[in-house]
C-alpha cells in the first residue's frame, strides 16, 4: 500500500514539473520577438554597419537573446497576438561617418516587411541616400528620415496611417513629391524645413486637408502667398511655420479662416504692406505668434489682443522702423501670461516712449526684448522681480537711465543674458551684481555710461560666456578675484574705458577664453604671462594702451591666434622668432610702437590678411618673409626705414586692397608689377625717392571699392535671438527647441588706415572704407607725362601727383574721374593749358595745380571751380583768369611783347653766330697757312718731292 502511494506520489510530482515546465517555456515564448523580426533586425544591423561599422552591439545574432530588449528596440504586446512586437525603431545617428570613407548608404525596404506593427520608425541622421523598394508599413505611424541626403523621396503609397513625416534636412530641391504626398488622407504633422525647395508654394499643398502642423522653414522659397486656396484650404491647421525663405507681398486675409492656429510663423521673410492687424487679433486660438525681420507698415495695438488668453509667445522685430506698436492707448489688463515677449525696433509707444504698462500684470515671462524703441525712463527694476523666472532681459539701444539697482539678497537663477548697451544709465555696476546673477552666461553693458570700478563680485559669475563692459568710464585696476572666477569666459571686451595699472598680477584662471579686448585704457608694464593659460585664444586686443618692453616669445604658444592688435604703445625690441608659430594669423598689428630690425625670416604667414606695422623703426628692405602672403588685403607699412626697391614678388597680392608704403627710403622706379594689382582701393607710395615714370599701365588696378566683407576680421561672437521660440509654448507639434545661443566667429573687428585726402591726413575706419579709393604718388622724384590712361580711374576719390618732376600736359582724359574729390598736381613742371572740361568733375573739393609752368585761362568759375581759390593755380607765370590777380588782357600784351623780344633775341644770336663763326673760320684757316710755310718739316717735303 505504502509503494503504491509512493509511486503514485511521485507520478503526480512529475506530471506537476512537467506541467511547470510547460508553462515556463510557453511564458518564454509568448514574451520573446519573433524570429522573423529577430532576423529582420540583423539584416538591418548589417546593412547599418556594412562595411565594418559597430552600431548596435546588443543586437548579438549568437545568443538567443529577446530582440525586446536590444537598444533602440521597443515592442507593445497587441490585441491580435500576444507575443510581444516590435511597434518603434529609434534607429538615429547611429551609422558612422568614417566608414570605409564612404558613410552613404541606400536602406533595402524588403528588412522592414517583418515588422507589420510598427508604428514609429526613426532613420534620421545616417547618411541615407534613399531606399530600394516599397515601404508596406500598414500600421506606420512616424516616419523620419530627417538629415538624410535623399537623392529622392521613397514611395510613400504603402504607408495607409501615417501621421507624422520628416522629411527636414534632406537635401529636397522641388515638390515633385507632393502629389504623393497628398494621397495621405491621414498624415497630420509634415516637417519639409532646413532644405533647399525653391520657387514658389505650391497650390496643391492645400489638398493636404488633414494636416495640423506644416514646416517649410528654412527653404529658398520666393513669391507671395495665394489669396485664396492653398495653404487657406487647411482649416485643420494647428501650427503653420515659413520663416526663414523670400516671400514677399502680404500676409493674405484668407489666413484668418484657419480658426484652429495656434503657432504662426513667419519671421526673416520679405514680407510688406500693412501689418496684418485683423488676423492676428481675430485668431484667439493663437499662442505663438513671430512676425520678425519683416518690412511691415503701418500701425498695431497691443490691446486687440486682450482676449487672447492662450498667448505665450510674440515676437515681432521690425526690419525697416515703419511700423509703429501702441501698448497703452487704450490702456488694457490681459487675459494673457506671455512667456516671450520681443517688440524690437517697431517704433514703441511713438508718444509716451515707455515700457508697456500690461506688463506689470505678467509674472511668468522668461525672454523680454524690448531693444532699439527710443524707451525713455528709469531701469525698469520691477520686471525682474516681477518675473522671477526669466531667462532673457534686453533693453539694449533705448534711452532708460539709472541708477542701477539690486536687491543683494535676490537670486535670478534662471537669467543667463542681460543686455543694458546702449543707454544713458549713468551709474555704477551694482557691487553684488556677481552673487544675484551667478547663472548668468551674457552681460552686455557696454556704451551704458557707466562709472566706477568692475566690482569683484563678478568673480562669482562662474558660467560667464561673454562680457561687454566696453565704451564706459569705468576705472581703477582689474579685480584678480574677477578674473579667477569667471572660468567658463570666452568673450572679454573692456575696451574704451579709464583702466590702469599692470594688467594683473597673477595668472588668471581663463582656460576657454577666445576674445580678449583691452583696448583703448590706460594699463601699463609690460605684457606679463597672465593669460598664459588661454590656449584657446584667437583674439588679443592690447593696443592703445601704455605698454612697454619687449614682445614676449610665449606669445607663440596661442597657436590659434586669429588676430593680434598691439597698435599705439611703448614696445621696442625686434620681433621675436616665436611669432613664427602663429601661422593662423590673419590680422597683425605692431603699428605706432618702436620696434626696430626686420620680420623674422620664418615668418611665413600664408593666412595673413592685414598687416600693419607703419610707424616704428624697421629698416632694410621690404621683408621677402611677406612674398607668400598672397592672400593680404592691407599692407601697412607706413613711416618706417624700408630701403631698396618694391620687389616683383608684391604683384602676385591678386587680393590686395590697401598698399601703404608711405615715408620710407625707398627708391627706383615703380614697377609694373604694381599693375598686376587688379583690386587695389588705396596706393601710398608718397614721400619716398621713386624716380622715372609713372607705368601707364596703372590704370589696370581697378581703384574700386572695397567689398563689405573685405573690411571684416574673423575672430568675435555676438548674441542672436533664438531660431525659434517654441521651446517656451505648451503645444509643440513640431517639437522643434532651439533656445537662446551664442554664436561663434564672427566679427565686429575693423581695420583703420590713415591716408592723405583732401589736403589733410585722415583716418579712415570701419564702413568708410568701402567707399574709399586714392593713389598718392607724391613727393618722389617722378619724371616724364602723366600717362593719358589714368584718367580712365573712374572710380578714384583721391589722387595726388605733386612735389615730382612730372613734365607735359595735363591729360584731357582727367575729365572721366568723376568721383574724383581731391586732384593735386601741383609743384611739378607740368606746361600747356588746363582742361576745360575738368570743371565737369562735380565731386571735386580740393583742386591744385600750383607751382608748375601751365599757361593759358583758368577753367570756367562755375560748379565746383567756383569754389577754388588763387592758391590752387599760384605759381604758373603764364596763367590768367580769375580768381588770379591778373587778367588774361595784361597777359596777352605781355606775352606779345615777350615773343617780340625772344624773335630779336633770336635774330641778335644768330648774327652774333654767324660773324664768330666767320672770324673763327679765317683766324683757323691763316694760321694753318703759316703753319704749313715755316715748317721745316713741311717745307723739306715739299722741295724733296
Amino acid at each position: 500500500m505504502d509503494l503504491c502511494i509512493t509511486l503514485l506520489l511521485r507520478w503526480v510530482l512529475g506530471l506537476v514539473v512537467c506541467m511547470m515546465l510547460v508553462i515556463v517555456n510557453d511564458r518564454n515564448i509568448g514574451h520573446a520577438c519573433s524570429e522573423g523580426e529577430r532576423i529582420a533586425l540583423l539584416k538591418l544591423k548589417d546593412a547599418i554597419n556594412d562595411p565594418n561599422g559597430t552600431a548596435l552591439p546588443t543586437w548579438d545574432s549568437h545568443n538567443n537573446n529577446d530582440c525586446c530588449d536590444w537598444e533602440r528596440v521597443i515592442c507593445d504586446n497587441t490585441t491580435t497576438n500576444p507575443r510581444p512586437v516590435v511597434t518603434q525603431l529609434v534607429l538615429d545617428k547611429i551609422r558612422d561617418f568614417e566608414l570605409a570613407n564612404n558613410a552613404y548608404w541606400s536602406l533595402n525596404a524588403s528588412y522592414l516587411l517583418p515588422f507589420s506593427e510598427l508604428q514609429v520608425l526613426d532613420l534620421s541622421w545616417n547618411y541615407l541616400t534613399g531606399v530600394n523598394g516599397v515601404i508596406r508599413l500598414n500600421n506606420l505611424k512616424v516616419l523620419s528620415l530627417k538629415g538624410n541626403p535623399l537623392t529622392q523621396v521613397p514611395s510613400l503609397d504603402e504607408l495607409p496611417v501615417v501621421q507624422m513625416l520628416d522629411l527636414s534636412f534632406t537635401g529636397l530641391t522641388n515638390f515633385h513629391f507632393l502629389q504623393e504626398i497628398s494621397t495621405l488622407s491621414k498624415l497630420e504633422v509634415l516637417d519639409l524645413g532646413n532644405n533647399l525647395l525653391s520657387g514658389s508654394l505650391p497650390g496643391s499643398i492645400g489638398n493636404i486637408t488633414s494636416l495640423q502642423a506644416l514646416s517649410l522653414s528654412m527653404n529658398n522659397l520666393v513669391g507671395s502667398l495665394p489669396t485664396q486656396g492653398g495653404l487657406c484650404k487647411l482649416k485643420n491647421l494647428q501650427h503653420l511655420d515659413l520663416s526663414h525663405n523670400q516671400f514677399v507681398g502680404q500676409i493674405p486675409l484668407c489666413f484668418s479662416n484657419l480658426t484652429s492656429l495656434h503657432v504662426f510663423d513667419v519671421a526673416h521673410n520679405q514680407f510688406q504692406g500693412v501689418f496684418p492687424s485683423l488676423f492676428i487679433s481675430s485668431l484667439k486660438s493663437l499662442s505663438y505668434v513671430s512676425l520678425s525681420n519683416n518690412f511691415f507698415r503701418g500701425s498695431f495695438s497691443f490691446s486687440s489682443l486682450v482676449n487672447h488668453s492662450n498667448l505665450e509667445v510674440f515676437d515681432l522685430f521690425s526690419y525697416n522702423s515703419q511700423l509703429k506698436v501702441e501698448t497703452e492707448n487704450p490702456p488694457f489688463i490681459p487675459l494673457f501670461q506671455l512667456k516671450v515677449l520681443r517688440l524690437s525696433n517697431c517704433t514703441l509707444n511713438e508718444h509716451t516712449k515707455g515700457i508697456p504698462s500690461f506688463l506689470l500684470y505678467q509674472s511668468d515671462l522668461r525672454v523680454i526684448d524690448l531693444s532699439y524703441n527710443s524707451i525713455i525712463g528709469r531701469f525698469p527694476h520691477w520686471i525682474l522681480i516681477n518675473n522671477s523666472r526669466l531667462e532673457v532681459l534686453d533693453l539694449g539701444n533705448n534711452f532708460l537711465t539709472g541708477p542701477l539697482e539690486l536687491n543683494c539678497t535676490s537670486r535670478y537663477q534662471d537669467m543667463n543674458t542681460l543686455d543694458t548697451s546702449h543707454n544713458p544709465i549713468k551709474s555704477e555696476i551694482p557691487s553684488c551684481v556677481g552673487t544675484s546673477f551667478q547663472n548668468l552666461r551674457v552681460l552686455n553693458m557696454s556704451k551704458s555710461e557707466l562709472h566706477g570700478v568692475i566690482p569683484a563680485s563678478m568673480g562669482h559669475m562662474a558660467l560667464l560666456m561673454i562680457l561687454d563692459l566696453s565704451s564706459n568710464s569705468l576705472s581703477g585696476l582689474l579685480p584678480a578675484e574677477f578674473l579667477k572666477g569667471v572660468k567658463s569666459l570666452e568673450f572679454l571686451k573692456l575696451s574704451k574705458n579709464n583702466l590702469f595699472g599692470p594688467i594683473l598680477s597673477s595668472k588668471a584662471e581663463l582656460g576657454q577664453l577666445r576674445v580678449l579686448r583691452l583696448d583703448n585704457n590706460r594699463f601699463t608694464g609690460e605684457i606679463s604671462d597672465v593669460f598664459m593659460n588661454s590656449s584657446l585664444l584667437r583674439v588679443l586686443d592690447m593696443s592703445y594702451n601704455h605698454l612697454n618692453g619687449e614682445l614676449p616669445g610665449w606669445i607663440g604658444s596661442f597657436q590659434q591666434l586669429s588676430s593680434l592688435l598691439l597698435s599705439q604703445n611703448n614696445l621696442q625690441g625686434v620681433i621675436p622668432q616665436e611669432l613664427c608659430k602663429l601661422n593662423r594669423l590673419t590680422y597683425l598689428d605692431l603699428s605706432k610702437n618702436n620696434f626696430n630690425g626686420t620680420l623674422p625670416s620664418c615668418f611665413d604667414m600664408s593666412k595673413l590678411r592685414y598687416l600693419h606695422l607703419q610707424g616704428n623703426q624697421f629698416s632694410g628692405p621690404i621683408p621677402n618673409a611677406l612674398a607668400n602672403s598672397s592672400l593680404l588685403l592691407t599692407l601697412d607699412l607706413m613711416n618706417n626705414k624700408f630701403s631698396g626697391e618694391i620687389p616683383s614678388w608684391i604683384g602676385t597680392f591678386s587680393n590686395l586692397r590697401i598698399l601703404l608704403l608711405k615715408g620710407n627710403n625707398l627708391e627706383g622706379s615703380i614697377p609694373t608689377v604694381m599693375c598686376q594689382l587688379r583690386h587695389i582701393s588705396i596706393l601710398d607710395l608718397s614721400h619716398n625717392t621713386f624716380s622715372g615714370d609713372i607705368p601707364s599701365c596703372l590704370n589696370d588696378a581697378s581703384s574700386g571699392l572695397l567689398d563689405p566683407l573685405d573690411n571684416i576680421i574673423f575672430g568675435e561672437y555676438f548674441i542672436i535671438f533664438p531660431i525659434k521660440f517654441t521651446k517656451y509654448i505648451s503645444e509643440n507639434l513640431l517639437h522643434v527647441d532651439n533656445g537662446i545661443d551664442i554664436q561663434g566667429l564672427v566679427s565686429d573687428e575693423e581695420q583703420e588706415v590713415e591716408f592723405m585726402s583732401k589736403s589733410r591726413l585722415e583716418s579712415y575706419k570701419g564702413n568708410i572704407l568701402y567707399y574709399m579709393s586714392g593713389i598718392d604718388l607724391s613727393c618722389n622724384m617722378l619724371t616724364g607725362a602723366i600717362p593719358h590712361q589714368i584718367g580712365n580711374l573712374s572710380s578714384i576719390h583721391t589722387l595726388n601727383l605733386s612735389n615730382n618732376h612730372l613734365s607735359g600736359p595735363i591729360p584731357e582724359t582727367f575729365s572721366n574721374l568723376k568721383q574724383v574729390e581731391s586732384l593735386d598736381l601741383s609743384h611739378n613742371k607740368l606746361v600747356g593749358h588746363i582742361p576745360s572740361k575738368l570743371v565737369e568733375l562735380y565731386s571735386l573739393s580740393i583742386f591744385s595745380v600750383a607751382y608748375n609752368n601751365l599757361s593759358g585761362t583758368t577753367p570756367e568759375a562755375k560748379y565746383q571751380f567756383a569754389t577754388f581759390g588763387e592758391s590752387s593755380y599760384e605759381g604758373n607765370p603764364l596763367l590768367c583768369g580769375p580768381p588770379l590777380q591778373h587778367s588774361c588782357t595784361s597777359i596777352s600784351g605781355g606775352e606779345s611783347i615777350m615773343h617780340s623780344d625772344l624773335h630779336a633775341e633770336e635774330n641778335e644770336f644768330r648774327d652774333n653766330f654767324m660773324w664768330s663763326f666767320a672770324a673763327t673760320f679765317v683766324v683757323s684757316f691763316l694760321s694753318v697757312i703759316v703753319i704749313v710755310y715755316f715748317n721745316p718739316y713741311f717745307v723739306s717735303r715739299n722741295f724733296h718731292a
